[in-house]
C-alpha cells in the first residue's frame, strides 16, 4: 500500500470479489444463466463485467450476441443470475483481512457500510460468513434504478451515513467500483482480489491498490485511537 493522506469519516465496501470470495461463483452462475436462455458467452466475457449492473451484463452479453434486448428480458436475466448463484454460494470463504479490518473499524468507532449491484435476496449468505458483531448497514441494487457503473449506490450509502461522498472512501476490486466511486467523487481504493488487475484498478481511478484487506488494517488504526474500554 502506497502512502496516502486519507483520512475518511466513513468506509463503504463492495462485497462480491472484495469481502467474500465469490467471484468464480458469479461468473458460473451468469454462464448457466446465460446457457439457460440461449445466448453464447463465454468465461472471460462474463468475468469482466462481474460487478457491473446485472441488467446492463445481462444487456452486453445478449447484444455481443447477435441478439435482441429489452429490460423485461435483461430483468428476467438478472433476476434467474441471482436465483443461480443463491443456489450455488452455499459456503462462501470470507477473503483475507476482511473480518479484521471490519472489527478495527468497529473498534476504532469508524462508521462503515456495505454497497453491492446484488439484489437483497442474493447477499445473505454471504454477508453471514463475515460473522459480523452487529448488524451491517446495506446498500443493494434493488435500492436504486441503476447500480454500478453508475453512482447511485455510492451516493445513497453516503447519505445514510450521513456524509458528503468526498468525505467517505469506497472499497472494491472492480473496475466498475472505480468507476462508480470517481463519478460519485469518492475516494476509492482497489483490492486485487477479484477479477481485475492492479493496473486495470488504478487506470479506472484508484488512489492506490492493495493485495488484499490485511494491509488497509493499519490505516484505520492510524486514524483514531481506540474506543475506551470500561473505567
Amino acid at each position: 500500500m502506497k502512502s496516502h493522506p486519507l483520512r475518511p469519516s466513513a468506509w463503504i465496501f463492495d462485497l462480491d470479489g472484495t469481502l467474500v470470495d465469490t467471484v468464480e461463483t458469479r461468473i458460473a452462475a451468469w454462464l448457466r444463466t446465460f446457457e439457460e436462455f440461449g445466448i453464447p458467452a463465454n468465461r472471460d466475457q462474463v468475468a469482466r463485467l462481474i460487478g457491473s449492473d446485472g441488467r446492463r451484463l445481462a444487456r452486453v452479453v445478449a447484444e455481443a450476441a447477435g441478439q435482441a434486448s429489452d429490460s423485461q428480458r435483461e430483468e428476467d436475466i438478472d433476476r434467474r443470475a441471482g436465483e443461480n448463484f443463491s443456489a450455488l454460494n452455499l459456503d462462501p470463504r470470507v477473503l483475507p483481512g476482511a473480518t479484521e479490518l471490519l472489527n478495527a473499524l468497529d473498534e476504532h468507532r469508524q462508521r462503515w457500510a456495505i454497497a453491492t449491484s446484488s439484489r437483497r435476496e442474493q447477499v445473505g449468505a454471504s454477508v453471514q460468513a463475515l460473522r459480523l458483531s452487529r448488524p451491517a448497514l446495506i446498500i443493494d441494487g434493488s435500492n436504486v434504478e441503476h447500480a454500478k457503473p453508475a453512482p447511485d449506490l455510492l451516493l445513497l450509502a453516503a447519505r445514510e451515513l450521513d456524509i458528503g461522498p468526498s468525505h467517505g472512501c469506497y472499497v472494491g476490486d472492480a473496475v466498475w467500483d472505480m468507476r462508480a466511486a470517481v463519478t460519485a467523487g469518492m475516494p476509492v481504493i482497489g483490492v486485487v482480489s477479484g477479477s481485475a488487475t492492479a493496473a486495470e484498478l488504478m487506470e479506472a481511478g484508484a488512489l492506490f491498490t492493495v493485495d488484499d484487506l490485511t494491509q488497509l488494517v493499519p490505516l484505520v488504526t492510524m486514524i483514531s485511537p481506540p474506543a475506551p474500554g470500561p473505567a
